[in-house]
């Protein structure tokens, strides 16, 4: 029974997502990095976690909470110097990549759109650039 068990538990994990994409501020050094994570397969949430990178300086995991499976858009803003705001339909976070930091989120403007983080028809997470920045780079 018990090998059973054990030969069974790759086969409940297989529908899991976890799923990441980044966003590269200044090449792969100064990066922000987004992970979707289903933790079971019957799970409707994904728990979101943000990797923020600037090496060699600072290197930080942040969980920001559940989303819903079928609704993973994540906007990213650039709101100021090094300076990066996060929304989904129901939170928004902030924070700042001189420090790795999570800071409090703005009560106003976010700034300027960069792009959505988002599952696609696969279940993979991808970064699509917002169409005014593919325009420009």
């Amino acid at each position: 029974m018990r090998k059973a068990l054990g030969l069974a538990a790759p086969l409940l994990l297989a529908g899991c997502v976890n799923q990441s994409a980044s966003y590269y501020i200044d090449g792969n050094e100064h990066a922000l990095s987004l992970r979707a994570q289903q933790d079971t397969f019957w799970s409707k949430q994904v728990t979101l976690r943000l990797m923020v990178s600037r090496l060699p300086d600072c290197q930080r995991q942040l969980v920001l909470g559940k989303a819903p499976l079928s609704d993973v858009e994540v906007e990213l803003f650039a709101s100021g110097e090094q300076v990066y705001t996060l929304r989904t339909t129901e939170q928004v976070w902030q924070v700042d990549t001189q420090g790795c930091t999570q800071i409090d989120p703005p009560q106003g403007e976010l700034g300027q759109q960069l792009g959505m983080f988002r599952l696609d028809g696969k279940k993979n997470l991808v970064f699509e650039q917002a169409a005014a920045n593919a325009a420009a780079k």
